[in-house]
């Protein structure tokens, strides 16, 4: 883009070719929606405990039942399995966000239809935001079916990262021609459209800050680019890896835009229920017929995908909201907790087992920390036997 005004990205000007615009107002500056008490910091301690010990012992007991002993079996049975029981543990967040620490997400745009196969394309404003897609994906069905592209650093958290292993995340170093190999066999395994997929991508490849932006409107400025003050400007060749090896599969593509009231959180802000007062969620449904085949008309696809997504962020910045609010309804708070007491009580039983009955409940528990540390270390999927034998040979009809 051409012409000769400033342009500001979260309150820092630049001399790109834009009209100036004012400082976000869900920056991190400004007063919190929500005081930190004591009554927070404790309640907020609580329910990260209770989060982390239903995680815990949900992947030590049940991880190996799901993604080994079934998996050898049938990789789809595996799934399945492992999409009810971690789905069920996954919804524990929404739960927090929205009854707990009573924070509205209001969808807007389009109303999707529940159960698809589909490419979820969002903006990454903060570091938790492919969190509040777990808020969607519950109303549709979906919860235990989704699955990110997510920097490789991540694996390495406690607990968190033995998640992400046994939920198929897909891990980058963000340096294509080190995912490149990586990316294209993890998607080769998602290819059947029997199994229920969510894949949520991030193509701006890190999350939202004053000094990517103006590094990104350099970019873009000197390659005659949009300058795009909101977002960054999307990488497109994992996009475009992802759109090539699922496009016979998927039943659609969902251009997903978050933004918040008033304030960005960070993890902890979640945690004790003070930001943010609202997450706005607009959802846009796009088929893949829409999306050109080849890469270059894909890469200048995903840039105005973006540059629009950009003029969506500065009018929900102007006006306060989305266009087309309301096209989802409220999480039922009895299934809320009734889905809370039967993981409280599977947790409470697996705990009274370590803890208090034989042995082997305690030898069973160690196996299982060093199979998980060492399956996600090295990136570890058992393969089923039927496969495996057919690989060998087995298995054919005598003629």
């Amino acid at each position: 883009m051409n012409g000769s005004a400033t342009s500001e990205c979260d309150g820092s000007k630049t001399s790109f070719k834009e009209t100036e615009v004012h400082r976000p107002p869900n920056s991190n500056d400004g007063p919190r929606h929500r005081p930190l008490t004591i009554l927070r910091i404790i309640r907020g301690l609580l329910c990260l405990v209770v989060l982390l010990s239903t995680a815990f012992m949900t992947l030590v007991y049940w991880a190996p039942v799901t993604t080994v002993m079934l998996r050898l079996f049938s990789i789809r049975g595996s799934r399945k399995a492992t999409s009810v029981l971690f789905g069920a543990w996954l919804s524990f967040w929404p739960f927090l966000f929205e009854k707990i620490n009573r924070t509205k997400v209001i969808f807007s745009g389009e109303t999707v239809p529940a159960r698809e196969r589909v490419l979820l394309l969002a903006n990454h404003r903060t570091e938790v935001d492919w969190m509040y897609l777990w808020d969607l994906a519950l109303r549709k069905g979906r919860l235990g079916c989704i699955k990110y592209i997510l920097k490789r650093s991540l694996m390495k958290l406690p607990i968190f990262g033995w998640g992400f292993h046994i939920l198929e995340f897909i891990s980058v170093e963000r340096k294509w021609e080190v995912d490149e190999s990586n990316m294209h066999k993890m998607l080769s395994t998602f290819t059947d459209p029997h199994d229920p997929l969510w894949l949520a991508v991030f193509p701006e490849g890190t999350d939202f800050t004053e000094q990517k932006c103006m590094q990104s409107q350099k970019f873009a400025a000197e390659n005659g680019l949009p300058i795009l003050k909101n977002v960054l400007l999307p990488k497109t060749k994992g996009f475009f890896a992802c759109v090539e090896a699922l496009r016979s599969s998927l039943d659609a593509v969902y251009d997903v835009t978050i933004a918040y009231k008033h304030r960005c959180p960070f993890f902890m802000d979640n945690v004790f229920g003070i930001d943010p007062s609202e997450v706005h969620i607009h959802v846009r449904r796009i088929l893949l017929n829409e999306i050109p085949e080849s890469e270059d008309e894909a890469a200048a696809w995903l840039t105005e995908t973006f540059r629009l997504k950009d003029q969506l962020l500065s009018d929900f910045y102007t006006v306060g909201h989305f266009p087309h609010q309301g096209t989802e309804g409220e999480l039922s708070t009895v299934m809320g907790l009734v889905n809370f007491t039967l993981i409280i009580t599977l947790t409470s039983i697996c705990t009274f087992l370590t803890i208090f009955s034989s042995v082997w409940f305690k030898v069973y528990v160690a196996l299982s920390c060093v199979y998980l540390s060492s399956a996600t270390y090295f990136n570890i999927r058992p393969s089923p036997i039927l496969g495996t034998v057919k690989a060998l040979g087995f298995g054919k009809k005598s003629r």
